[in-house]
């Protein structure tokens, strides 16, 4: 039986924000897409538009790409309540997730995230898993039951506080249209760790195929 839970209102200013450009960018991409499209049907012989187009919606769409990274943050909190928040239903990491959540619930030991598009046509539910060792919390998130990412946090407790290196692996490739999303995230990803307590004092980021 699953159990909703109220998301901690910190985050979600920042959260709402990145919902607003994201969508922007989606859509402007698909704007893009959409002109070139239309160009190529008004400019070249039926046959070749159709190889263009189709070209240019597989360019868009076929997952191509990888993200991975690291990011080391710093709280005044102590490493229990370090632990706590990376293994309740609103870890800090996924807060541009939650934070953009029709609904969010606890089912088992998997936190429950229902996130609508398009005006509500078309939903998705992720599902992310906590495993906590010692020091170490490793997040496991899928998608509608695929693999989607990993986030592996091992956590030093300091003289002021707490110190927390975080691994992300995307567990699923992305195409070209997801690109300029990635770059969003990376900017109110760290916002939104700061509204959480979490200051970020490095990061690093790569894309792979």
């Amino acid at each position: 039986m699953s159990e909703r839970v109220e998301v901690p209102d910190d985050a979600l200013p920042v959260a709402r924000r990145y919902l607003r450009i994201e969508r922007l960018l989606s859509g402007g991409v698909a704007v893009v897409v959409g002109l070139l499209g239309a160009a190529a049907y008004l400019a070249l012989p039926l046959l070749w538009a159709l190889a263009v187009i189709l070209g240019l919606l597989a360019l868009a769409r076929v997952p191509v790409f990888r993200t991975n990274g690291r990011a080391r943050l710093r709280t005044g909190a102590d490493p229990a309540s370090v632990r706590d928040d990376f293994t309740g239903a609103t870890p800090p990491p996924l807060a541009l997730q939650w934070g953009i959540a029709d609904d969010v619930r606890v089912d088992g030991e998997d936190a429950v995230y229902e996130i609508s598009y398009f005006l509500g046509l078309r939903s998705v539910e992720m599902r992310a898993e906590a495993e906590s060792e010692d020091d170490r919390v490793v997040i496991t998130g899928t998608v509608d039951g695929e693999p989607w990412g990993t986030y592996d946090a091992r956590i030093e407790p300091t003289e002021r506080g707490t110190e927390i290196v975080v691994d992300v692996r995307s567990d699923r490739k992305f195409g070209l249209r997801r690109l300029p999303q990635q770059f969003v995230a990376r900017r109110f990803r760290d916002a939104a760790l700061r509204a959480q307590g979490y200051e970020v004092i490095e990061r690093s980021s790569s894309l792979s195929r």
